[in-house]
């Protein structure tokens, strides 16, 4: 094993280009290391993500389910005072009603977002370089 006396001498006695040599050597094995525990934890992030994403994805199924569910009880509960299918259409005009107004707001919502284009921060770069000009014709003069 070597002391560090032993390391300072034979560093010492190497060339500036074998201790450049070592360190591009030691840097690069620092760096395919790192690379290799960032792989390893995203890996166990991914895995991590996944089991989420299908717990997720079962819940939403059983979600969907629960209000085919509610829609069964609606349509019964109001079958007692009238008929079966008037009870479904009552419950699907009103179903319906519900998605169409989703639809509009969700319609309104993109439309406000539209264009996608950061619109202040592009001022702001408009107004810099126009104030950039001025400066700079200030400076000629």
């Amino acid at each position: 094993m070597a002391t560090p006396e032993t390391n300072g001498e034979r560093a010492s006695s190497q060339s500036t280009g074998e201790l450049v040599k070592q360190l591009s050597e030691q840097t690069s094995e620092l760096v395919r290391r790192e690379i290799d525990l960032a792989k390893a934890e995203l890996t166990e992030k991914g895995k991590k993500a996944g089991v989420g994403a299908g717990i997720f994805g079962a819940a939403g199924l059983f979600g969907v389910t629960a209000f085919f569910a509610l829609t069964t009880m609606l349509i019964a509960a109001l079958a007692e005072g009238m008929d079966l299918w008037l009870a479904a259409l009552i419950v699907t005009v009103v179903y319906a009603a519900v998605a169409g107004i989703g639809a509009m707001l969700g319609k309104n919502k993109i439309q406000e977002a539209t264009p996608p284009a950061p619109e202040q921060a592009i001022d702001s770069v408009k107004e810099d370089v126009q104030w950039a000009k001025t400066q700079a014709r200030s400076g000629r003069t």
